[in-house]
């Protein structure tokens, strides 16, 4: 299997979950340049990886981080945070 196969829409953002399991679960998420994964939370601690483009992180706490291939940043749990694509990426969540 490849990432691309999963994601072949035009939409600014869509998100396909690969796996799961009575613990977690792992999520592939594509942007569109320009497209934005809109402020939110999560209950569980969670790490974002880049695999492709570049992808702004923020978060509440004036985190600001650029991820390109193979950068990944952890995400605090009960902590509002956002991305936007800089161009058209994908990125694996795993929580």
């Amino acid at each position: 299997m490849n990432l691309t196969t999963f994601h072949n829409s035009e939409k600014p953002l869509s998100a396909k979950q690969l796996f799961s399991c009575t613990e977690g679960k792992v999520v592939a998420i594509n942007l569109k340049k320009d497209g934005e994964l809109k402020e939110h939370t999560t209950k569980v601690p969670a790490l974002l990886l880049c695999v492709k483009g570049t992808v702004i992180y923020e978060d509440e706490k004036a985190v600001k981080v650029t991820l390109n291939p193979g950068d990944f940043v952890e995400i605090e749990t009960d902590v509002k945070h956002w991305l936007v694509a800089q161009e058209n990426s994908e990125a694996i969540l795993m929580k």
